[in-house]
């Protein structure tokens, strides 16, 4: 791992960029990022100490970096990165940025503002929350994460059946249940002090990682602290670049990325997603002969339909697609044809996605376009 000043001409792959984020992303070259990724300081506008209940000293944000003289200084400061994140994504890149509710609000209205398209607002409800100690208000048990696209054109990547698996076939909601960052992961400095006040878990851009890029995709955060967004992108097979100011940060995720580990070309793949598998229309089925003009498919009530040379079906009140037919039999708005009817063979019920499932990889493995 080398630290150095980033070149003008090409994109320094997987390296600590130490500098301003501003001048920095100033000096790459535009288009040539997949997603950023952005923690940005929250200005938090703390007034004094925070003390436990035994007078002990919380150890909050206090930094010189999270300190703004006003509002419009940081949104100054706001527009200003997020006008250069978004030169340098692809046209169809994307971006998160994550907040509190001291900034969260404005960073989305400059996002909006210079073009971004706004695809979620996800919460990441913190399994272990730090109190409120002084007991005024709720405790502040969730941060909020913005993943937008570089304009509403933008065909951004989302690995929607990947996330599916990872959350045991169930589809992945926007709201997040994931812990801090503790116990070994938590980064120290010599003094046994965390090392940064606001690392992030490596489950949560591991989740972020897998929904949103690929393996081989470039993943920029200008905010980069001590490196969770490289060492989860490195783990997971994408490159990263990395942006930070603080030498002390820069030095522990140096040290942080030196000792991680990618995973195997195996272990990268994720469950592809079904919206990028090639079209079967439901009357090649017919055109190949895997089923005939006159064969009787029929729903898990018995309930029957005949197939015609055109691809439609037939029942006893109703002409139309597999989909259509199998909406009016159900007295519904919509239906997957596709699961939702059989042919029989040896005396067992198939579902007709078997078909396509076959049809499908023949025509890969043919080359087919």
């Amino acid at each position: 791992m080398t630290t150095q000043t980033a070149p003008a001409a090409a994109l320094p792959l997987n390296r600590i960029l130490q500098g301003d984020c501003i001048e920095v992303m100033r000096g790459l070259p535009a288009g040539s990022v997949d997603l950023v990724f952005a923690d940005p300081p929250y200005n938090l506008q703390l007034r004094g100490e925070l003390h436990r209940p035994d007078n002990s000293r919380v150890d909050a944000v206090d930094d010189a970096w999270d300190r703004f003289g006003s509002f419009a200084e940081y949104d100054r400061f706001t527009s200003a990165w997020l006008a250069e994140a978004r030169r340098l994504l692809k046209p169809d890149g994307a971006i998160w940025v994550i907040g509190s509710y001291h900034n969260i609000f404005r960073v989305g209205a400059a996002m909006q503002d210079l073009g971004f398209w706004v695809l979620n607002d996800v919460i990441w409800r913190k399994a272990n929350p730090m109190p409120n100690f002084r007991g005024k208000r709720f405790t502040n048990a969730h941060e909020t994460l913005i993943w937008a696209s570089r304009s509403e054109a933008g065909r951004y990547t989302f690995n929607y059946d990947a996330l599916k698996a990872l959350n045991e076939g169930v589809q992945m909601r926007s709201d997040w249940v994931l812990p801090l960052c503790t116990g070994q992961e938590r980064l120290k400095d010599a003094a046994g002090a965390k090392a940064h006040p606001t690392q992030k878990p490596e489950a949560l851009l591991h989740r972020v990682l897998v929904a949103t890029t690929n393996p081989g995709d470039v993943v920029l955060d200008p905010f980069f602290g001590t490196g969770t967004t490289g060492a989860v992108a490195k783990m997971l097979g994408r490159d990263f670049v990395g942006i930070e100011r603080e030498e002390a940060y820069v030095a522990a995720a140096a040290a942080r990325l030196a000792r991680v580990r990618r995973f195997d070309s195996e272990a990268l793949a994720t469950t592809g997603s079904r919206r990028a598998e090639a079209r079967i229309p439901f009357g090649q089925l017919v055109e190949r002969g895997l089923l005939r003009p006159g064969e009787v498919l029929q729903n898990q009530r018995g309930q029957t339909a005949r197939v015609r040379a055109d691809g439609t079906l037939v029942g006893a009140d109703v002409t139309g697609s597999i989909h259509q037919v199998g909406a009016h039999l159900e007295g519904a708005p919509s239906c997957n044809g596709w699961t939702y009817w059989h042919f029989a063979r040896e005396g067992r019920l198939i579902p007709i996605d078997v078909l396509r499932q076959q049809l499908r990889a023949e025509l890969e493995r043919d080359g087919a376009p």
